[in-house]
């Protein structure tokens, strides 16, 4: 078994899609061992953010990412990284394959509705980031 990190942005959660994409999560066979709704300070963003603060989106990803609540989850699967990010598709959803929650819930590259850990190390920084060992299930 392996854990990712998941977010569903506030894009979605403004949508009202958080059961729409919380039924495809299971129904793809994901275990959700730890979630919560959070809004997300500047600072909280910024420092999750940190790996793109030279980057021309980093201002905007971070206002965007603490303009509304979130939620944050860690998901348990065989392969859930992999998994994970197939389920959500392409960052920008008009790349998304059909059938991904980018695709579906997505409207744009800065809007695409989740976030994922791309690799183990990821994962598990993003997981301490938000969550302590005792939340886990």
């Amino acid at each position: 078994m392996e854990r990712t990190f998941a977010i569903i942005k506030p894009d979605a959660v403004g949508q009202h899609m958080i059961g729409q994409i919380l039924d495809r999560i299971e129904t793809a066979g994901f275990q959700t061992r730890a979630m919560r709704m959070a809004r997300l300070t500047k600072k909280e963003a910024e420092g999750f953010y940190a790996v793109h603060r030279e980057k021309s989106f980093f201002g905007g990803l971070t206002d965007f990412m603490s303009s509304g609540p979130a939620v944050l989850m860690v998901l348990e699967a065989p392969d859930a990284i992999r998994r994970w990010r197939d389920l959500m598709g392409a960052t920008d959803p008009a790349k998304a394959a059909p059938g991904t929650l980018r695709k579906a819930f997505g409207t744009s590259i800065d809007r695409n509705a989740t976030h994922g850990s791309d690799a183990p190390e990821t994962a598990a920084y993003e997981i301490g980031y938000f969550f302590s060992g005792i939340e886990l299930i």
